[in-house]
């Protein structure tokens, strides 16, 4: 088993907060990862039909008979469980009673404010991020990287990526999907999935996917919510400082797993991503994604946005600080070129001394320093995070 990055916060929070709460997407190792560092506990999956009526008919005396530490997996199958949770660890106040995970989180987070506001601490487990997966410096194959994805199974069972996103579509997000909302036609849901994997890293037009969908903008909406409460994809939203321009309004659209969205736009070989006009969008999916990860992975909230005004000028990725500010180019290109750093230079005249750092990441091998620009190459990522993370 590989080791997560988030295992020792893990660890450390679970000796002080009574309960600790895990989401993320299903198959991104909660399971494995709570199973290894609790090994001493009870665990109980709640997808089992016959423990979920156990629970939900007798909550005091299933939660009764667990005396030293229980894993709660998939804790949205049941979430009145949590207001009697809530009476145990008000009781007794021992650290780390319950382990909850859950891959579903706008239902996981409504139930913990309304039972365990203030006696949880959440953390999201991503799949793989690059550097649980690669040593720093070690360069895979750019294409088969965003071609095979980041979820562990792929990489434990040596599986078929393609089969192997097939069968999660199938079997995981379907299912979920049916049990947030009453979807009539899939096949209908699973065209504008498709259709969202090829708006990666645009601006989020709610009008085009409505039209090329054949449904309103109201259901792109809601549809966008359910496979944000799913760990599909999430919204990268606009930065907005007083710099007397006008900016968009619009989020821009990525995946939680780069893998997936290349499996959604018809990939099924590591040619195919050399090949394919997404490949650029794709490289900026997985270094968006990476930068997440990092945040979560450290147990820190989601601080990136990106910068685009109405004439066009745009900045990849902006890392907002509070008082200071870091800016990011994200380039699929192998080759340094000047126009790199345009964006970056156009901001550092708006933003001034508050930019304190300007980055490019891009797919070359060398990292390097242009002039007052960090150049990183992707098989530095864990460099450029350990330099973020004392910030």
């Amino acid at each position: 088993m590989l080791k997560r990055i988030l295992s020792p916060y893990l660890i450390r929070l679970a000796g002080q907060y009574p309960v600790i709460t895990l989401t993320g997407p299903r198959q991104s190792g909660k399971t494995t990862l709570c199973k290894s560092l609790f090994n001493t506990y009870d665990y109980i999956s709640l997808e089992d039909l016959s423990i979920r009526n156990l629970a939900t008919n007798d909550p005091h005396g299933f939660l009764a008979q667990f005396k030293q530490g229980v894993i709660l997996d998939e804790i949205q199958r049941a979430p009145d469980l949590m207001s009697y949770i809530q009476g145990i660890v008000d009781d007794k106040q021992t650290p780390g009673q319950f382990i909850l995970t859950g891959s579903q989180q706008f239902e996981v987070m409504q139930a913990i404010n309304q039972s365990l506001a203030g006696r949880t601490a959440v953390l999201r487990l991503l799949p793989f991020a690059y550097g649980e997966l690669y040593p720093q410096g070690t360069m895979p194959d750019i294409a088969n990287l965003l071609y095979q994805g980041f979820y562990p199974r792929i990489y434990d069972r040596q599986l078929n990526p393609t089969e192997a996103l097939s069968f999660y579509l199938s079997t995981y997000v379907e299912r979920d999907i049916r049990s947030l909302i009453n979807i009539k036609n899939l096949s209908l849901f699973e065209r504008f999935l498709k259709l969202c994997a090829t708006q990666i890293g645009r601006l989020t037009n709610y009008s085009r996917l409505a039209n090329d969908c054949g449904i309103t903008q109201n259901t792109v909406k809601e549809w966008l919510s359910i496979l944000e409460a799913s760990y599909i994809l999430f919204q990268l939203q606009p930065h907005f400082e007083n710099y007397r321009k006008r900016l968009t309004k619009s989020s821009k659209l990525y995946f939680y797993d780069v893998g997936l969205a290349a499996y959604l736009l018809n990939i099924t070989d590591p040619i195919h991503v050399q090949n394919s006009p997404m490949r650029g969008e794709l490289f900026e999916n997985f270094i968006v994604s990476e930068f997440l990860k990092n945040r979560y992975n450290h147990v820190k909230d989601n601080n990136l946005y990106f910068f685009r005004d109405h004439v066009g000028n745009e900045v990849d990725l902006i890392l907002d600080y509070g008082s200071t500010l870091v800016s990011i180019e994200i380039k699929a290109g192998s080759t340094i070129s000047n126009d790199y750093f345009k964006g970056i230079h156009y901001y550092q005249q708006l933003s001034g001394e508050k930019n304190i750092k300007k980055m490019v990441v891009y797919a070359g091998k060398q990292s390097i320093r242009h002039k007052d620009i960090d150049v990183y190459s992707y098989s530095d990522l864990e460099k450029l995070f350990a330099e973020l993370n004392n910030f």
